[in-house]
């Protein structure tokens, strides 16, 4: 049984090029900033300009990490990465950044995104071992490289030829010995960040809040279709794809990116204090108190206080030590479910009927708990408030929700769901209001919400292929 249901991101990716400094240090800072993205595994890579290396592993980034295993990661280059895995099954092979040798030159990628097109990639690379697609591209892109174009440009140039290949949702950061480079596809599904250190260093990071990290100062967005080269030559960008309208995949805004980033140019933080304004406008209740879900569920619980003049309080403490673990609870435990993360304080809302606002419900096991444990702490009412509409399709751009029968809004029609989830009332946040919480929502992609896919995702509608030969 998960501890929570709530939907799963694939990555955060982190690059530096910073002549003169210990890229690896920076990037393992970076990487602390992202660990939200993925906690299955991290890794780095980093290059002194002649000698790339890689060292990753299972698990969060400072139990990857120590002194002695960044000591050896030597160079003025680095990129890095933290998995979640929506392919591919998690064990180190998955694991990322991902490297290929290809005579001289040695090539890192790391990934954050899905593509849809995997298994029609792997057939015409005759590839049938791979269990991710970003095992594919890496492949892919040596490919390219071998092909031979030895003249110091091999690695930009194979990505030139290989990229229009590549369907649906990728930012990457990659680099060889001497270039770090950056894109993101067409569309522009997942965010990346080009940032600038004082010393005049490069950093590259999928969210805004890495870069203050690290002290540095954010430059613009890779934008969609962009690809960005760094190398001793300074910054060159290029445009391997032909134009598409952008889709920045809305969950970024509703759950996966911390609250401190900037996104598009509008404040995270904002726009979920946004949508609990416009959720407090379009579901009204009678009630006493409202009570966030933490972390994602704070702004826009305090939102929904403001307009509706309710108190905001604080009535579920989040144990923040808790990652993934890979020892399963007991039976008891597993019962017991989201305690392992939350707990309620009887306190603030014994005798008081309480909204309770979260950003989303996917399979709703999870919003069923945290009802009932409302109810054992005495609530006398429990309503449902979530600052995102029903979550009734699957995503195929890098959420592992591809299976649209665990959805519960796609099964259940709306007025039932209180009723299954135990609550007394639930109001979602409409398509419209979130799209104007987050500055109008013309550069989005809601397909999770609407149905409405900016690509074709018939491939990946069927099955993913890789995960389930890795799974076998």
């Amino acid at each position: 049984m998960p501890v929570d249901d709530r939907p799963g991101e694939a990555c955060g990716v982190f690059g530096v090029y910073a002549p003169g400094r210990q890229a690896a240090s920076l990037v393992y800072f970076g990487l602390f900033a992202l660990q939200h993205r993925g906690q299955e595994s991290a890794g780095i890579a980093a290059s002194d300009g002649q000698t790339l290396t890689v060292f990753k592993d299972l698990g969060l980034v400072a139990q990857v990490f120590d002194e002695s295993s960044l000591a050896g990661l030597e160079g003025h280059l680095a990129i890095g990465h933290t998995r979640y895995s929506t392919t591919g099954t998690t064990r180190w092979e998955n694991a990322q950044p991902t490297h290929r040798q290809v005579g001289a030159t040695s090539v890192a990628l790391a990934h954050n995104g899905n593509l849809t097109n995997t298994a029609a990639l792997a057939r015409e690379l005759g590839v049938g071992s791979a269990t991710t697609d970003s095992d594919l591209m890496a492949e892919a892109i040596s490919r390219g490289i071998a092909d031979g174009r030895s003249d110091g440009r091999g690695l930009e140039r194979a990505l030139l030829d290989v990229l229009p290949t590549f369907q649906g949702a990728f930012s990457l950061v990659v680099m060889d010995q001497g270039h770090l480079i950056g894109i993101r596809d067409p569309h522009g599904f997942r965010p990346l960040t080009l940032g600038r250190l004082e010393t005049g260093a490069w950093v590259l990071s999928s969210e805004t809040s890495a870069l203050d990290l690290v002290g540095a100062a954010v430059v613009r967005d890779v934008e969609p279709g962009e690809m960005v080269v760094i190398d001793a030559g300074g910054l060159r960008s290029l445009r391997p794809f032909p134009p598409a309208p952008p889709a920045l995949c809305i969950f970024e805004f509703v759950y996966f990116a911390r609250p401190d980033s900037i996104l598009d140019g509008v404040s995270v933080h904002a726009a979920r204090q946004e949508m609990g304004r416009i959720l407090a406008v379009e579901h009204p209740v009678e009630a006493d108190v409202v009570v966030p879900v933490p972390e994602s569920g704070i702004p826009a619980a305090e939102g929904y206080a403001q307009v509706s003049g309710l108190p905001y309080v604080d009535g579920l403490v989040k144990n923040r030590y808790v990652g993934r673990t890979f020892i399963q609870p007991s039976q008891m435990l597993r019962d017991r479910g989201i305690r392992l993360k939350l707990n309620p304080i009887p306190s603030t809302v014994e005798g008081r009927r309480v909204v309770l606002v979260d950003d989303s419900i996917v399979r709703g096991s999870t919003t069923r708990q945290l009802v009932q444990m409302m109810r054992d702490a005495g609530a006398a009412e429990v309503h449902l408030r979530i600052s995102s509409p029903p979550y009734r399709w699957p995503c195929f751009y890098g959420m592992d929700t591809s299976d649209r029968s665990a959805l519960l809004a796609a099964r259940i029609p709306v007025p039932e769901i209180a009723e299954v989830l135990g609550a007394d009332s639930v109001g979602y946040l409409s398509l419209p209001g979130l799209l104007r919480a987050v500055g109008g929502g013309d550069r989005s992609c809601t397909a999770c919400l609407s149905g409405e896919y900016p690509t074709d995702v018939s491939e990946a509608s069927g099955k993913f292929e890789l995960e389930q030969v890795a799974r076998r």
